[in-house]
C-alpha cells in the first residue's frame, strides 16, 4: 500500500452495499411474520431496512418486546437469513475492484453495519473480502443503531481517524442519516432504494462499478465545514 501523509478512511455498510442481500433479509422477515402471525408488508420492510432488530421488532409487535421474546424472534430471523443466503453470497458488482483501488490510494477501510457479528463473519468468509478491512463495527458494538451516528463514529475511532477524514457508503435512508449525523460525506448506492429516497447523499450511483478512489479523495478534500 502506498503511504500517505493524511490518512483517510471509507466505512462501508454491509447488506445492500458490499453484498446484495436485501432480498434475503426481506424473505427472512416475511418467514418470521408468517411463523409468528405478524403483519409484514414490502413498505414496512423497506422503511426499516438498515435499522437494528431492537428497533424493528417492537414496531412489528406494536408494543415493547420482552427480553426473552426479543432474543427468540431476532435469533430466529437472523438464523433464517443465514440459511437463505449461505450458498448465494457473492461480492456486489465492483466491490472488490473498488476496495483494491481504495487500498492502493492509502485508504483505511471499515465495515459499519447494523447486522449481527455472525452475519458479518459469514459474509466476509464466503466472499473473501476480510483482508481488505482494517476494522469492523456491528450492531452488537453500539448502543444506538442507525440512524444514530454511533456505528460510523465507532468505526472512525477504530481506524484512529476523525469524522472529517471518513466517507460512508450506504444504501439505506437510515444509513445516510447516520453518516450525515456523524459529520461524514455519504455515497449512496441504489440497490434497495429509489434514487429520490437517497437525495441527502453527496454522490448517488447505481453500482459500485461507478466509483473510484479519486471520488472519495475529492469528497474529503471538498468537504463543507
Amino acid at each position: 500500500m502506498r503511504e500517505v501523509d493524511n490518512k483517510r478512511g471509507v466505512i462501508f455498510d454491509l447488506d445492500g452495499v458490499l453484498v446484495d442481500t436485501g432480498w434475503a433479509h426481506k424473505q427472512s422477515w416475511f418467514d418470521l411474520a408468517e411463523k409468528e402471525g405478524f403483519s409484514m408488508t414490502d413498505e414496512f420492510f423497506y422503511s426499516t431496512f438498515g435499522m437494528q432488530n431492537y428497533m424493528i421488532i417492537p414496531m412489528l409487535l406494536g408494543r415493547d418486546a420482552l427480553s426473552n421474546e426479543f432474543d427468540r424472534l431476532s435469533d430466529w430471523k437472523e438464523q433464517r437469513y443465514r440459511e437463505i443466503i449461505v450458498e448465494k453470497l457473492a461480492p456486489s458488482d465492483g466491490a472488490k475492484s473498488l476496495l483494491i483501488d481504495l487500498k492502493s490510494e492509502g485508504f483505511l477501510l471499515a465495515v459499519g453495519s447494523s447486522a449481527p457479528r455472525a452475519n458479518l463473519e459469514l459474509v466476509l468468509e464466503r466472499t473473501d473480502m476480510r483482508d481488505y478491512f482494517d476494522a469492523y463495527v456491528t450492531g452488537q458494538d453500539v448502543t444506538n443503531g442507525k440512524p444514530a451516528p454511533d456505528t460510523f463514529l465507532k468505526a472512525a475511532e477504530k481506524l484512529s481517524l476523525g469524522a472529517a477524514s471518513c466517507v460512508v457508503v450506504e444504501d439505506a435512508v437510515q444509513g445516510i442519516e447516520a453518516g450525515k449525523a456523524a459529520g461524514m460525506p455519504v455515497v449512496a448506492v441504489t440497490t434497495t432504494r429509489k434514487r429520490a429516497d437517497l437525495h441527502r447523499a453527496d454522490i448517488i450511483v447505481d453500482s459500485l462499478t461507478q466509483l473510484q478512489a479519486r471520488q472519495f479523495v475529492d469528497l474529503i478534500q471538498n468537504r463543507k465545514h
